[in-house]
């Protein structure tokens, strides 16, 4: 990494006001320098970061934070801004166990006003703060910085709605890294956008509306009439540029302006910090900015893995969970002409790039409107098709709503690919997955089915399609699958069964009988690996698969617990309202399970599950196959 002598005389963020504009694009170069270093060792996401590194440096620089509040959509462009406001020397931590969030987080600094880490939250949020500072009398600025793919999302429009009607203070910065802008009329457009950012333009305009509002009968009319020409004009010149709708919406809007210009995005903020109402300004970015790789590929950095600074991201061939869904899924719906595919902006992550490409009829991407897409699921079911939907486990919880009331309360039949589920590690708490559970057991003619390995996934998701009704969610986790995993054979059913019963192999405990662990999904290593523990010691156990946690086979679950003395469940989800609690119920409520006597639920706590590697936190929440074989041991003593 090069030095950064700028960066380091930055203790708090009202030094960046200090710089003069040749510091300012030094400071660009150390940060972009700063990040890709860091994030190549710990993952991150690196491409949205680079491309606000200019726009995080304008707004310090005119703005005062934690007076001024700035509430960063999603979050994960806030790297440049977290190294500027008193966290560089922490910054070697980022995203790892007892460091800092990779995503704004309140409980980790003054100057992160508002936690986020899901889409389209900031106009919302901002204009709530706004909102009660005015009732504090307090005269601070409140900024909201939105991508425009943020900006697809319903709950954004929600907000630039209500801000817009109100007319309230609050200033929008439109982060476009994906929009064209039409070069052919670039010269007039500028031309016009300079002129209707300058204070003599929103001076002149406020003067002509007062006056011409004053005049009786004519004067609304002639108003009203001059917006039109307006509005026709700023169509037929810039057809291709967004800020009609936002007008409309009662915003005065700005751009767009090139997002890596400092010194002009400083004149255009203070220009928007005398303005008496909303601002919406437009800017245009590069994501990548300043790393050649990021800036070829932006897609491939936008989230990523630790890598090899000077080689870049390298592409793998390793199957994942993610990658057997892929395949899996183009099979199904080759073979099912009624089989659809839909996503919320994601379609490589969640692994449907493959089915576009074999039916790109079929398929359909709805931006990041997770609600949207689970609702249009449910209209396509209505009409006989039957659609599978890929999320991830952490924003399936966006359509909670649209699952339980346009799903399940119609029982329509709905698949749900959960990625991501189960704990995910370094993104921290606002992407773990680990509240499916909970959401799904909590609804009607719903099946959760949780594969424990590549081929019962593949076996799983063919179920789901031809042979489940209502609401069939497929939880999995990301990555790849153990040798201790691949090695448990598939078979028929999606009831509970037998992995490894010690009793097999001659291990008979004389003092407490058999106990099970039972394991959900990829939790059938550690019930595994705690097995062996156990039977070095002479105590019997029999691991089982769940694999379905609703609903229950109650003549299955009598069959794999026959001559259980005592239970363990583990899973990979919140543990007090999870899949141990609510089998245990149903066994207590059918009276003849005796091993319900002896019991105990291992799971997540009820807690934020903060960014780690996945076995810190297993081992932290007391699920590793060590902590596994210790509670089972603890509860035999007590018997």
């Amino acid at each position: 990494m090069k030095p950064t002598p700028i960066l380091d005389r930055i203790s708090r963020p009202e030094d960046v006001a200090q710089l003069s504009y040749d510091e300012c694009k030094l400071l660009a170069d150390e940060l972009r320098d700063v990040i890709v270093d860091r994030v190549s060792q710990n993952g991150g996401h690196l491409a949205s970061s680079l491309g606000v590194v200019d726009l995080t440096i304008a707004l310090l620089s005119k703005f005062t934070p934690p007076h001024d509040q700035i509430v960063w959509d999603v979050g994960h462009q806030a790297y440049a801004y977290k190294l500027l406001t008193g966290r560089k020397e922490n910054f070697e931590t980022l995203r790892q166990y007892g460091g800092i969030s990779g995503f704004p987080k309140q409980s980790e600094s003054i100057y992160d006003v508002f936690g986020v880490g899901h889409s389209s939250t900031s106009v919302s949020a901002a204009l709530g703060l706004l909102r009660a500072k005015k009732l504090q009398g307090d005269d601070g600025h409140v900024i909201a910085v939105i991508g425009d793919g943020a900006m697809t999302g319903g709950m954004a429009f929600e907000g630039l709605n209500d801000t817009g009607h109100f007319s309230e203070n609050l200033t929008v910065i439109l982060n476009d890294n994906q929009m064209s802008i039409d070069k052919n009329v670039g010269g007039l457009s500028r031309a016009l956008a300079n002129l209707r950012s300058t204070q003599r333009y929103i001076k002149a305009k406020s003067k002509v509306e007062r006056f011409l509002l004053a005049i009786p009968l004519i004067g609304k009319p002639i108003a009203r009439f001059i917006v039109m020409i307006k509005t026709w004009i700023r169509l037929l010149i810039r057809r291709n540029t967004p800020p009609v709708i936002f007008e409309d919406l009662g915003f005065q809007y700005f751009g767009p302006f090139d997002g890596h210009n400092i010194a002009l995005l400083k004149k255009k903020l203070e220009i928007a910090k005398t303005i008496n109402g909303p601002v919406l300004i437009h800017i245009v970015t590069q994501k990548g900015k300043g790393y050649a790789p990021a800036e070829e590929n932006p897609s491939i950095y936008h989230g990523v893995s630790p890598f090899d600074r000077e080689k870049g991201v390298q592409p793998s061939n390793t199957p994942t969970f993610t990658s057997t869904f892929s395949d899996s899924v183009v099979r199904v719906g080759k073979a099912n002409e009624k089989v659809v595919a839909i996503c919320a902006a994601m379609m490589t992550s969640t692994g449907l790039k493959s089915f576009r490409q074999n039916m790109k009829l079929r398929f359909f991407d709805v931006g990041i409107a997770e609600e949207h897409a689970v609702t249009m699921a449910a209209g396509m079911a209505t009409n006989g098709f039957i659609p599978v939907v890929a999320l991830y486990s952490t924003f399936a919880q966006r359509a909670y709503d649209q699952m339980l009331h346009d799903v399940c309360l119609q029982n329509l039949h709905v698949v749900f690919a959960l990625d991501r589920a189960g704990i995910v590690g370094a993104d921290g708490m606002t992407h773990q997955g680990i509240y499916d559970i909970s959401m799904m057991l909590s609804m009607p003619n719903t099946t959760l089915l949780s594969p424990c390995n590549f081929s019962e996934l593949d076996r799983m998701l063919e179920w789901a399609v031809e042979e489940g009704t209502g609401l069939v969610a497929v939880r999995y986790p990301r990555g790849g699958q153990s040798t201790v995993l691949e090695a448990i054979p598939a078979e028929p059913g999606i009831g509970p069964r037998i992995i490894r019963n010690s009793s097999d192999d001659g291990c008979v405990s004389e003092n407490h009988g058999t106990v099970a662990i039972l394991a959900l999904g990829v939790m059938c290593e550690q019930a595994l690996q705690a097995a062996d523990i156990l039977v070095k010691k002479g105590i019997s156990c029999r691991v089982i698969d769940v694999r379905c946690c609703k609903p229950l086979d109650m003549a299955a679950w009598h069959e794999v617990l026959s001559g259980v003395s005592a239970v363990v469940t583990i899973e990979d989800g919140v543990a007090h309202a999870g899949f141990g609690n609510y089998l245990l119920s149903e066994l207590r409520k059918a009276g003849d399970f005796p091993c319900v006597v002896h019991a105990e639920v291992l799971g997540v706590s009820d807690q934020p599950l903060v960014a780690g590697k996945r076995a810190q936190l297993l081992e932290l929440q007391g699920m590793d196959a060590v902590s596994v074989a210790e509670s089972v041991e603890r509860l035999l003593a007590s018997i």
